[in-house]
């Protein structure tokens, strides 16, 4: 049976490392299927959920995140959301940018990215979002993340996520693993992990090798006192709906609103994350503009 997209989380180091790894191959195969990118762009849109799911393990509850890389890059950025059981979606903003190799003969993901900047926007529920910024290293998406948990959450982290794609633009393999060292932890693990880490293959070879993330987990920490915790499956999912779009058009206001249903018999409206397209009658915009004629109060605070 076909290895299903899954995120383990796993403590080492007497609980002072918490480790996570995960199978994203599925998730970003739906991606690039939706948007039909090319391969810079499904490279750089996989490494970046693949963290964004690790990421969305952390929270807890209702809490979601995004994550949004705005670029001076051809790829021109991206955009991902993940919540706390598994969920992910994203979309980039030039899906079809085609770009030679590099130097070391990879996808040119960090020269599709740079010059740009990493934004992590968290909502906890809270009456403000936390949001946490820093400027683009390489843009090879990994360096970034751990460059971001280091300034913006003053955790030393390991990030190393990878996407492989087929000739044919399909995705072969993709995810990747997060290890993270907690405040109490002795300063020697550090060094040790700078030593270990050259040694172990790319993750996308791992993954393509038929590795799985506990294997994974193991063939990293596995002489460190290792322990895995809990599993969970990790799926692309869009909330997106009729309802949800048909909603969005009141936030556009009464002057709009009037102009589109004077000039449109029907709004087409595509979903940035899946593609899903969706249409809006012009008589439902009408009902729309009566809508905001009986709330005042709503209308004016546009």
């Amino acid at each position: 049976m076909e290895q299903r997209d899954y995120l383990i989380r796993a403590t080492a180091a007497n609980g002072t490392i918490r480790a996570f790894a995960v199978h994203s191959g599925e998730v970003i195969n739906e991606a690039q299927r939706r948007q039909g990118l090319y391969p810079v762009a499904s490279a750089a849109l996989g490494r970046t959920m693949t963290v964004a799911l690790v990421m969305g393990s952390m929270l807890k509850g209702q809490e979601h995140l995004t994550v949004q890389i705005q670029s001076d890059g051809p790829l021109k950025g991206l955009v991902v959301s993940a919540d706390s059981v598994g969920n992910v979606r994203g979309y980039v903003r030039n899906p079809q940018l085609q770009l030679p190799l590099n130097s070391k003969g990879k996808l040119a993901v960090g020269d599709s990215l740079r010059p740009g900047t990493l934004h992590v926007i968290r909502d906890m529920g809270l009456k403000e979002p936390y949001q946490g910024s820093v400027l683009l290293q390489t843009g090879e998406v990994g360096d970034d993340f751990a460059y971001y948990f280091a300034v913006s959450e003053q955790t030393p982290s390991v990030v190393s996520v990878g996407t492989l794609v087929n000739p044919d633009g399909s995705i072969q393999a993709s995810g990747g693993y997060v290890i993270q060292l907690l405040p109490d932890a002795d300063t020697t693990l550090a060094e040790h992990l700078e030593q270990r880490i050259p040694h172990i293959p790319p993750v996308t070879a791992l993954l393509d090798s038929g590795k799985s993330p506990e294997a994974i987990l193991h063939l990293l920490l596995g002489d460190m006192d290792l322990k895995l915790h809990d599993k969970r499956s990790v799926q692309y999912y869009c909330p997106c709906s009729l309802e949800r779009f048909r909603n969005s058009l009141i936030t556009l206001g009464r002057e709009e609103l009037e102009t589109l249903a004077h000039a449109e018999e029907e709004l087409e409206l595509v979903c940035h994350f899946c593609q899903e397209t969706y249409h809006v009658a012009r008589d439902e915009v009408v009902e729309l503009l009566a809508e905001l004629a009986n709330s005042p109060t709503r209308d004016t605070e546009e």
